[in-house]
């Protein structure tokens, strides 16, 4: 059970993120101070400390939201499904909760400006492809867990999830380009990438 205080940090938490979205997708990351979201919130920067490292941490928090929400989507997938398909799945039957699981902190809309916001930003840019990284060794020890091979071994772990999280990142640039920025713009397109998958990689490309 949640106590009140437990709450009430929540609440905190989560309006400085939702406060550093606003300043970061309307005055520019790097012209916003964390001194900007602490007097925004009517906090202390001491306050704003507790929270997060830096402002950095706070742009990405929303970020490593979704990526939780993933990850425990990817361990819950039933044991008969194929590696590749338990992450497609995971991907696509996930999407119907994400809407819901960002909602709780932020709109939707916010969360997808902030996404153009790092795609533009160098320094947020590299901490996104740095966390990528983590996260795709975080799930491929839950694939050869979930497969029974040892990783030190078996690279198919790696390769699989390296291969996922490729396509992901194509989606995300993709997506960024096209103008249509919303969820289920990108959900097509991780669906489609996903279907042309294997066609790509073991059939020819020639039309004649």
């Amino acid at each position: 059970m949640e106590t009140l205080r437990e709450r009430k940090k929540q609440r905190t938490r989560d309006a400085l993120v939702r406060t550093a979205l606003e300043l970061f997708t309307t005055q520019g990351y790097d012209r916003t101070t964390v001194d900007d979201i602490a007097e925004a919130v009517d906090v202390s920067q001491r306050t704003f400390f507790r929270y997060f490292a830096g402002k950095e941490e706070a742009a990405l928090a929303m970020e490593d939201m979704t990526v939780a929400h993933f990850v425990e989507t990817v361990r819950g997938r039933p044991p008969h499904e194929a590696p590749m398909e338990a992450l497609r799945q995971s991907v696509l039957e996930g999407w119907d909760t994400l809407h819901d699981v960002i909602e709780s902190v932020v709109p939707v809309e916010l969360y997808l400006r902030m996404y153009q916001v790092m795609e533009s930003t160098p320094v947020l840019l590299a901490a996104h492809l740095r966390k990528s990284v983590e996260i795709e060794e975080t799930i491929a020890h839950i694939l050869a867990e979930r497969e029974g091979v040892d990783l030190d071994t078996d690279p198919r772990p790696r390769l699989t999830v390296a291969v996922f999280g490729g396509v992901m990142r194509l989606t995300e640039r993709q997506w960024s380009a096209d103008g249509d920025y919303s969820l289920d713009a990108m959900r097509a397109l991780v669906v489609s990438h996903l279907e042309q998958l294997g066609p790509a990689l073991s059939e020819s490309w020639r039309t004649h």
